[in-house]
Parts: structure tokens; sequence; C-alpha cells
């Protein structure tokens, strides 16, 4: 429970973030009641179609409820009251219960929804295991190929490495790389923990690395060209800048292309998390365009892109996977087939907020900065905002 607020008079139940994602998936109906700061549940918050949500701060409900706030809060079965940690949460659904409304506690609060991380298996053209890892709460993805014993684990996050190595276990497989596509500014790198847990090499692009990492571990870097075996199969590097002078893709098997932040199913990378100034933004943007038409569509179109985020505005496979062929995304994004002069203009045209605390999660990803788990856990809560726009599909 949160600090400082009393436990509520009426037996409140609680509902754990794991159950409340299923019954978003499975299309029930699910009323929410947020009682963050309304500035908190504006940057982030559990939604989804079937959701009904509303915002009324903890604070207009600590000396009890009136009948101009109860006509405010959605009668649920239950209504499921949110809020950052759970305590604050958990008193208001007591308050809520003592005049007849049918409210329940979300265990854990946002930290318990930023908790949950999900496992998926894409199906693609190739003999080896390419798990998708989904954090729903920010749309951070990272992912395990494995292969005849051996995998990879590719932009793990630090607060999930014991997913990896218990899943990796559970497979029958060693985990021997931890890789990175680059400096990521909106979720702390678990490279150097899971290859400390594992064994594993610590692989970073060599582009990455002249940003200035500091690790104290040994590392290997990767260039354009360049191919790392894991088992049976080929994962073969590509240097592939714009969002940032770093950013590599790993193209598995010929099949799946691990685009990083580069190119979302539904978006291209933003270029602005790197420079300090709108012509640093503008140069790498252009980067960005010669990279896509150079680089990364020339591949073929049966290619899978399976990117390191997805966002509200992706749509999941019926297996659950965000990842499309390369084919379709030819089709259907009109962001690539822009010329340069035009794709920097439409980039740039629609940034959305840079990503919370990227400052500190760039510092502490480059290893100049010491940050527990606790700190980086709450460094990385929040959306993504990796992608230059909501929906780079069309340009109308």
């Amino acid at each position: 429970m949160d600090d400082g607020f009393p436990e509520p008079e009426a037996e409140v139940e609680s509902i754990v973030p794991e159950a409340l994602k299923q019954r978003i998936d499975d299309g029930r109906p699910v009323t929410i009641l947020d009682v963050r700061a309304e500035s908190e549940y504006e940057e982030w918050r559990i939604d989804g179609e079937t959701a009904e949500v509303a915002n009324v701060p903890y604070f207009e409900l600590l000396d009890g409820v009136s009948e101009e706030q109860l006509e405010r809060i959605p009668a649920g079965d239950p209504t499921v009251v949110v809020c950052a940690k759970g305590g604050s949460s958990e008193y208001v659904a007591g308050q809520l219960l003592e005049e007849g409304v049918d409210a329940a506690n979300l265990e854990r609060g946002m930290n318990g929804w930023a908790g949950i991380y999900e496992y998926r298996e894409l199906d693609a053209d190739t003999d080896a295991t390419v798990a998708q890892y989904q954090r729903p709460s920010s749309g951070c993805m990272a992912y395990m190929v494995a292969s005849d014993g051996e995998a990879a684990v590719v932009d793990p996050l630090r607060a999930f490495v014991d997913d990896y190595v218990q899943d990796a276990r559970a497979m029958g497989v060693d985990i021997t790389y931890a890789i990175d596509t680059h400096v990521h500014a909106d979720h702390v790198s678990g490279v150097r923990e899971l290859a400390a847990q594992t064994g594993a090499q610590v692989v970073l692009p060599e582009a990455a690395v002249d940003r200035g990492v500091e690790y104290d571990v040994d590392y290997e870097t990767v260039g354009d060209g360049d191919t790392l075996t894991v088992g049976e199969v080929d994962v073969d590097v590509l240097h592939t800048p714009g969002h940032t002078s770093g950013m590599t893709s790993y193209l598995v098997d010929d099949a799946v292309l691990l685009s990083g932040d580069g190119l979302f199913t539904e978006s291209v990378a933003r270029p602005d998390l790197e420079g300090a100034n709108d012509e640093e933004a503008h140069e790498a943007a252009a980067e960005l365009h010669e990279t896509l038409q150079s680089a990364v569509l020339p591949l073929g179109d049966h290619v899978h892109v399976a990117p390191a985020h997805f966002s509200d505005s992706a749509t999941s496979r019926d297996d659950g996977t965000y990842a499309t062929r390369l084919g379709d995304l030819k089709r259907e994004m009109d962001a690539l087939s822009m010329d340069r002069e035009r794709f920097v203009e439409f980039i740039l045209s629609d940034m959305p907020p840079r990503p919370a605390n990227y400052e500190e999660i760039i510092g502490t990803n480059l290893g100049r900065r010491a940050t527990d788990d606790e700190e980086a856990f709450e460094l990385e809560l929040g959306p993504n905002n990796c992608a230059a726009s909501s929906d780079a599909m069309t340009s109308d």
C-alpha cells in the first residue's frame, strides 16, 4: 500500500494486472477508475477497445464520495480502481464500496501493470524459434532467437532478465549472446545483467559504442556485414542509422529482420533523440531515409519486420505478435515511398514528446550512470514514444 493511506473499512478485493489484461484481450467490458493526478493519467494509462476509463484524482475522494463525484465514476462489474502503486486506489475502492459501488483494486497499480511481460512466438520462414517478448504498458519488445541448443536475446530489458533465463532453461538452450540494437532511450538495457547470469557474450554495434560506451564488462562489437551464428542459423548485421547513429538491425536466417527502433509495423523511427538541435534531427531524418531505401527495402518482400516497439495504433497478427512482411509495408506505408525531401518534412512535422527520463536512461545504457534496479524500473515507466508519429501509414 502507498505510504500514508489508512486501511479501508470495507474489505476490498484486488485484481492482479495479468487478469485485467486478459479481460481486455478477450474483448470483455472493463471499467477503470484511474485516481492518479491528471498529468500522470494523460501521459500513460490502461486502455483498450472495450475499456471505459475515467480519471478522478484520489485527493478529491479522501473525505468521502459525493453524489456529484459518483456521477463521474463509471459503474462496472466491478469498477477497477487504479493508482501508481496500489495504495490510494485500495483506499478509494473502499470508499466506493461504502457507497454501494462494486469496486475492486488493481494490485500494485500501474507499477504492477508495467510488470506484465508476455511471450509470443513468431510464425516465420525459419527453423529457428523467434520469440517476441511484449511489455504492454510501454510497447517495448525484445526477442529470443533459439536454434540447436543456443540462443541470443536481442534488446533485453533489465527488469525482465529472469524471464529470459527461465525461458531458455525451459527450452533447453544456452544463452550465448546478449545483444542490443542501439543505445536505447526509453528503457534500461539488460545486456550486462543477462551476461552476468548466463555467461553470454555482450554484443554491441560498433557505431553505438562510438557514442561513448563505458562498460565494466567485456563486450564484442559488430558492424555492417558481420554475421553471428546461433545454433544452425546465421544472424546478419545491418547498420541502419537514422533513429540513432548506431542503430543496427539483425536479419535472422534471411527470414526475420529485428529492426530495433528503425522501422515499426505502423511507423518509422523518430530521428531526434541523439542530436542536440533541429539541424541534427534534420540530418538524421535524411540518413534514415537513405537507410530505408538502400539497406532495408531491398530485402526480400518475404522478410518479416519485427520491431522493438509497438504503439496503440499497431495491430497484432492472429498469433498475437507485432510483425509484418516487408512487402506489405512497402504497399501500405506511404512514408516508405516518399522522396527524401518530403520524407524529412513529413517525419519532423509530427514529433511526439520525448520518452520520459530519456537522458538518464541513455546515461545508464552508456554505462556512465549508476542506476539500481528500483530506480531503473521507475525511470522507464510510461510510454516509449520512439516512433516519429502514431501512424506513418499515410501522409493524409
